[in-house]
């Protein structure tokens, strides 16, 4: 005697045949590979940010090659590691393979080589070690709206009480983003015109330093924290500025006003770090700061005005989520703030930089 389920695959065209869910006719236009490629993205980064710990790039840096032998040696790890970890970062373009022998890609052998003159390493480290595990609670993040990277619990701000090894990685990583990034905006915001600039949250001085490389008229002010001014102090003397650049520690949150005596004010990649109520605080300032006929630059990863993205700006928006109470704003946000706020004849420069897609610029009347 058979039970029902016997039957049923005995007979499975009976009346009695069992009957699975219905799975709808796939569309042969639609590809799950995307979804693979979005699915192991930290595959790649992960690779990345193993090779630049172990010196991977930094031991090829200046030779003809290396055996995965050589540097399974050098690196003081096992053969079959070491070939997965080179094969990896061949595949993704960190290294080219030549008869048996690897080199760095010029990509790697130009940013990922401590001492370069354009070292990225710093940024790498920074997101391996800060950022990955505040994207590892990124759904906390989402359901708390609060910062995962540090604890609002226990610290007053993003950089309280920081651990200072992290805190130094997060400077020398923004420097470096930084001067790639002031570069660009060089050449298409034309400060040929302007002969002092305030940078307000300034930093590490990248900007004003690669601005006054390209305008030999302009002299500079980097305004933020005591700390990050002890920084910037430090970088513009070893770039040779310190006759041109001007450190003058501030709060420009809770102080009342700017340091005036300048007829261009530069917001470089800090606006996305406060709430729209701050950042109109800050333009306040900016504009009282200023003369009749002085400008404001705000140079930022813009979302577009559909907030569609683009990825980078979209995605570094998200990332605000996980590490401050801002955003990245779009380019008519930032319009109707200025206009808020008394300037005129705003406009929008665009660009492709590390760390910004855009500018966006208004006078004073």
């Amino acid at each position: 005697m058979h039970n029902t389920r016997d039957q049923a695959v005995a007979n499975p065209t009976g009346t009695n045949a069992a009957v699975g869910p219905r799975v709808a006719d796939h569309d042969p236009t639609v590809s799950p590979l995307p979804l693979m490629q979005l699915s192991i993205g930290f595959w790649s980064f992960k690779a990345l940010a193993a090779a630049y710990e172990l010196d991977l790039f930094a031991s090829l840096s200046g030779t003809d090659g290396r055996t995965i032998d050589e540097l399974a040696e050098i690196l003081g790890a096992g053969q079959r590691p070491v070939e997965l970890l080179v094969t990896a970062c061949a595949s993704i373009g960190l290294l080219e393979g030549r008869d048996g022998r690897y080199v760095n890609s010029a990509l790697a052998d130009e940013f990922l080589v401590p001492g370069k003159a354009h070292h990225f390493g710093g940024w790498v480290q920074m997101l391996d070690r800060r950022l990955y595990p505040a994207w590892s609670r990124m759904t906390e993040a989402v359901r708390t709206n609060r910062p995962t990277s540090w604890n609002p619990d226990e610290q007053a701000h993003l950089f309280d009480s920081e651990d200072p090894e992290l805190l130094a990685l997060f400077w020398e990583a923004m420097h470096s983003l930084s001067t790639l990034t002031a570069r660009e905006l060089g050449v298409h915001v034309d400060l040929s015109a302007s002969t002092a600039l305030l940078d307000v949250g300034g930093g590490s001085g990248a900007y004003d330093i690669e601005l006054s490389r390209r305008y030999p008229n302009l002299r500079a002010t980097v305004f933020d924290l005591p700390p990050v001014c002890e920084i910037a102090s430090k970088k513009i003397l070893a770039a040779g500025y310190e006759d041109r650049i001007a450190v003058t520690p501030g709060d420009f949150l809770a102080d009342p006003e700017l340091p005036a005596g300048h007829d261009v004010v530069l917001l470089s990649m800090i606006m996305h770090d406060w709430t729209p109520e701050q950042d109109l605080a800050i333009l306040r300032k900016c504009f009282a700061a200023l003369p009749p006929g002085g400008r404001i630059v705000i140079s930022e990863l813009l979302v577009n005005d559909e907030k569609t993205g683009p990825p980078a700006a979209a995605l570094m928006s998200l990332n605000m989520l996980v590490e401050t109470v801002g955003r990245n704003y779009t380019a008519a946000e930032y319009e109707r703030w200025l206009h808020a706020t008394g300037f005129v004849d705003v406009q929008t420069m665009t660009f492709e930089a590390p760390g910004a897609n855009g500018a966006v610029l208004a006078c004073k009347p």
